[in-house]
């Protein structure tokens, strides 16, 4: 109870953070929904549509670290004001889109840039500064659990939209959305004035310093590669649900609703995980999602679908979804310290966004050449039992041990 009351300074940060995360995330989760009538009209492919959203995650994945690193000198509140404003940018060149190209340069190039500066990484980071360490684990997974809502409002307003006026209307209406992104950082941005907690290797060291000792590091190692899975998993299913349902005869709703439902069941697993992450192996709680997730994709695609089989699919799956925030934002802090977490947060991101590619572009490409979604799944659940079992097994080998805080050397008298 004294820890929660001691919260009371971080507040406005933290509903700053989580208001932030909350819509970057759930604005862009929900762009597949605007996929089947925008590629008919604008005149592109399904791999078109997809090849932009895998350029959006690869530049989030690659700009991540470097703006991790910029964070540490110039502060957090100016680089994500100017990704609120790329968001919006963004979203506008998508909804007047006539072509490829500015679909690319919006739903692409433009946020994903702007996910670098508004997206999980800088609002774990500036939640991770304005707390103790007590309470950081549980506090990650409310900031999470707060980001899932986004899509749960997102998407069936998007699709409602969409469905009574066309889908240019419903992306002016994440517009609109997307504004609120711009106060939500200001008030994250003064986690800047909040002291940092001193790293357990020392404050030091340089931003390639750090870097080269994490991937020293093994269990960072292996954590960065089994973060792979979760991207090429979770942007499979965002960009390719909807159109997946389509194909099989489904109401174009029960899409949104789905994507609602993840994002309302992100909630509790977002608590619970973040709760869990304070008591047990972070990197352990890793695996088993990795695992539960790739044996759910393969019992929901195995079968036919139904509304009520997609909806509890969906369920699953958001519980399992975000849950991964709070564990890879703690297993990173309580190692390395808060200072640079969210520059070495990019860096294992970088992983997470490759895989991200894959799911998105692969899952179009293998979709019109065979059209059907059945190898892509397949490699999903494959690559994922693998890397999750990996995952379990190294962090039993080699339980994660914090560094020990470095002793000053005695000063002579």
């Amino acid at each position: 109870m004294t820890h929660l009351r001691a919260l009371g300074p971080a507040l406005p940060i933290l509903i700053g953070a989580s208001l932030m995360l909350s819509l970057s995330m759930g604005l862009r989760q929900s762009l597949g929904i605007f996929m089947p009538p925008l590629t008919k009209d604008v005149g592109i492919s399904v791999s078109d549509f997809t090849l932009a959203v895998a350029v959006q995650n690869l530049a989030w994945g690659f700009l991540q670290p470097w703006a991790g690193a910029v964070a540490v000198r110039l502060g957090y509140k100016r680089l994500m004001l100017a990704g609120s404003l790329l968001y919006i940018v963004g979203l506008v060149l998508l909804a007047t889109a006539q072509g490829f190209v500015s679909v690319l340069l919006g739903a692409g190039v433009a946020i994903g840039a702007s996910m670098a500066l508004t997206g999980p990484a800088f609002a774990m980071a500036v939640a991770s500064r304005a707390v103790s360490a007590a309470v950081r684990s549980s506090v990650l997974g409310i900031v999470s659990a707060a980001g899932s809502l986004g899509a749960l409002m997102a998407a069936p307003l998007g699709q409602a939209l969409a469905q009574a006026s066309g889908w240019r209307v419903g992306l002016y209406g994440f517009i609109v959305l997307s504004l609120v992104i711009l106060p939500a950082a200001w008030y994250a941005g003064k986690a800047d004035a909040m002291p940092v907690p001193p790293s357990p290797g020392g404050d030091e060291k340089s931003a390639g310093d750090m870097v080269k000792g994490a991937l020293r590091h093994p269990p960072f190692v292996v954590m960065t590669a089994a973060y792979f899975v979760c991207g090429m998993q979770l942007i499979f299913l965002t960009t390719h649900l909807p159109s997946y349902l389509a194909l099989c005869g489904m109401d174009p709703m029960l899409s949104a609703q789905a994507l609602g439902v993840i994002g309302g069941f992100n909630v509790l697993g977002s608590l619970f995980f973040g709760w869990a992450g304070g008591r047990w192996n972070k990197l352990l709680l890793l695996g088993g999602i990795y695992v539960l997730r790739s044996i759910g994709i393969a019992w929901y695609f195995m079968t036919a679908p139904t509304p009520g089989s997609t909806l509890l699919f969906a369920a699953i799956m958001g519980f399992l979804w975000l849950g991964v925030g709070p564990l890879v934002a703690g297993s990173i802090s309580e190692t390395f310290g808060v200072r640079w977490q969210a520059m070495l947060g990019g860096v294992a991101f970088m992983s997470h966004q490759i895989g991200s590619f894959v799911g998105a572009y692969g899952g179009g490409l293998i979709y019109d050449a065979l059209g059907s979604y059945t190898l892509a799944w397949q490699i999903g659940v494959g690559i994922g039992l693998v890397a999750g079992l990996v995952q379990c097994a190294f962090a039993l080998a080699r339980p994660p041990r914090p560094p020990e805080p470095r002793t000053p050397l005695p000063v002579p008298a």
